[in-house]
């Protein structure tokens, strides 16, 4: 519950007396009533539209005052003169707001009094953000006007979670499909790295894929069946050194490395100590993705250039129809994570020593935190810092002709990249005990992740993953141990069905304006088949210092007007209420030019109307 300051108390008060003669009217003492109309007072932010509540005043007498006490500020309320109905006096209370006013909700005192008697009511007055949908495309977002930001998520193969399809196939991989991702991540690390010695003579032992393969062929055999292979590090008996020079070669095996896992994948195998591996599954791998963050994992800029310049001719020269994903980055905003220390040498001219290979994804990761301590209003700041790294990574891949089209992923995406060491200990901060951030899978996440979806799909990224799929309540969508799913399963699953991105057709970004932009996000769009989806979230703090705290809650008034007559509207809400076994429950809403929403508290609605 909001509170300005400073308060004026008793802001209305009106007497009055009877019309005829103090006779005619009793004086009023024991037994007064007050009784209004509504205990809510619903008022449009910026004073377009006010709230009116009735009050009516029982028995009717001379000597009546009414007084609204704990008024705000910045909020006015005024009473009309009453009049007689009967034994009844009779009004209204008409609130109006400032548009300074802040969005929430305030609790007046609403009282009446006499010479002998007194009566009092509470009147919630609720401050509601218009959201205003226009029904021109806005050109300004997104590319050209398009939505064109797919959902996906991602697997790390490794000996702490390959049994995970193993291990749940009654329920996997068909809550995976339900998910709907599409080029799905897969990072193969630690034990799962399938080269495990170069012995010589060469020995078939020297591969194993088992490991890796327990959770990429389920992955290719879900969902669109093209996911994205991160060669995330080198197997574990080498290392790049750095500098890196082109004809080291230990850079030499790493290229080996990386063909021979395009021949497994996409060519039939290949042929080590007399036996041919080769995948299981009759779908290739079309998406590769080139080294893991480099930028904390000991490379320089121009290492990763040489690195890059290397790899992918040789991987194309074994599969030309492969495509590329590059740079992968760590991404914090500082030092060596900041994309400012890291893009200019990549996009340098290739005469300057820049990319000269084929590139088709420029990726990034974004994590709001590293430490569990960080309040809910620090998480949420952060995400500006987030659209301004998008924008930069497609203004430096604009200057030059040859990389302009190139696309940004953001292929690592969650509330907090922290984890716990071998101690115990945080990570990030060695000096705490690890603590699960739980805000990845409560109703924090279905404020944070939309606000993150809507805020890079404007800026023009074009996919969005969740990291990572099977794991813990700070990471997943589903739990590894009983392939449960959480909140944020349902959050990614409804970002991805009500903005459908495809190879051919997407949605396209509405003009929309709004009184709110400091605790609501909003977003509308239009789909190929002419209906729209207005995305309204509540992201409002409840207290400075909350950490996985409620929420404030927010109603919000959508107009809809612009969009003309419509058949249906149908409101899909993802919060704190949502069932996670079962997901989110549409229910259908009246059509009307303004809509209200209201959220209690995190969250996010979605109203997909029909023309």
């Amino acid at each position: 519950m909001n509170k300005l300051s400073p308060l004026l108390v008793a802001l209305v008060s009106f007497s009055f007396a009877a019309c005829n003669s103090s006779s005619s009217a009793p004086r009023c003492g024991a037994g007064l009533t007050l009784s209004l109309s509504s205990t809510t007072a619903l008022v449009a932010q910026g004073g377009a539209s006010p709230g009116v509540v009735s009050y009516s005043i029982g028995p009717f007498c001379s000597n009546l005052s009414i007084n609204v006490d704990d008024v705000p500020n910045a909020i006015t309320v005024q009473a009309s003169k009453p009049i007689q109905t009967g034994g009844l006096a009779t009004g209204t209370l008409t609130v109006t707001a400032s548009p300074a006013t802040p969005a929430g909700d305030y609790t007046v005192q609403v009282s009446v009094t006499t010479s002998g008697g007194a009566a009092s009511e509470p009147l919630l007055i609720v401050i509601a953000p218009e959201v205003k949908v226009g029904s021109s495309v806005d050109n300004t977002l997104g590319i050209n006007g398009q939505l064109l930001q797919f959902m996906s998520t991602s697997f790390q193969p490794a000996e702490w979670d390959y049994q995970f399809f193993l291990n749940h196939q009654i329920s996997e991989p068909a809550q995976l499909n339900a998910l709907g991702p599409q080029h799905i991540r897969i990072q193969g690390v630690s034990e799962a790295i399938p080269w495990k010695a170069n012995s010589n003579p060469q020995q078939p032992t020297d591969w194993d894929f088992t490991m890796l393969d327990d959770i990429v062929q389920p992955v290719l055999a879900s969902a669109d069946h093209s996911p994205e292979f991160q060669i995330a590090v080198t197997p574990a008996f080498f290392s790049l050194p750095s500098p890196l020079t082109a004809n080291d070669p230990n850079l030499q095996l790493f290229v080996s490395y990386s063909q021979n896992l395009v021949r497994y994948y996409n060519k039939g195998g290949f042929t080590w100590g007399g036996t041919n591996l080769k995948s299981a599954s009759p779908y290739p791998i079309t998406w590769w993705g080139i080294f893991n963050e480099y930028n904390i994992n000991g490379l320089t800029p121009a290492d990763y250039v040489i690195l890059y310049n290397a790899v992918v001719p040789a991987m194309l020269a074994v599969d030309p129809t492969i495509k590329i994903s590059a740079l992968e980055l760590s991404d914090f905003d500082s030092g060596d994570g900041d994309p400012r220390n890291n893009l200019p040498t990549f996009v340098a001219s290739a005469a300057s020593g820049g990319v000269n290979a084929q590139v088709n994804v420029a990726s990034t990761h974004f994590y709001s935190s590293c430490n569990q301590s960080d309040t809910d209003q620090q998480i949420f700041s952060t995400i500006p810092s987030f659209v301004g790294d998008v924008q930069y990574f497609r203004q430096e891949f604009a200057l030059r002709p040859d990389l302009g089209n190139v696309a940004v992923w953001v292929t690592e995406n969650n509330v907090n990249a922290d984890y716990a060491n071998s101690n115990g200990n945080s990570t990030c901060n060695p000096n705490q005990k690890f603590i699960l951030d739980l805000r990845g899978t409560s109703a924090f996440f279905a404020a944070w992740r939309p606000y993150v979806f809507s805020q890079l799909a404007k800026a023009g990224n074009q996919a969005l993953y969740h990291w990572d799929y099977d794991a813990d309540a700070q990471f997943s969508e589903v739990d590894y141990n009983t392939a449960n799913k959480y909140l944020s399963y349902w959050v990614d699953a409804t970002l991805g069905q009500m903005f459908p991105v495809t190879s051919t057709t997407n949605p396209e970004f509405l003009s929309l304006t709004s009184t709110d932009i400091d605790s609501v996000e909003s977003l509308a769009t239009k789909n190929p088949d002419g209906s729209y989806v207005v995305m309204i979230t509540n992201r409002a703090v409840n207290s400075p210092g909350d950490n996985n705290g409620p929420g404030a809650p927010r109603t919000v008034i959508v107009d809809v007007s612009a969009l003309g007559n419509y058949t249906s509207v149908v409101q899909t809400t993802l919060n704190s209420k949502t069932d996670a076994s079962a997901g989110p429950s549409p229910v259908g809403l009246t059509p009307a030019p303004q809509l209200s929403v209201t959220l209690p508290g995190y969250g996010t609605t979605l109203l997909q109307i029909q023309p």
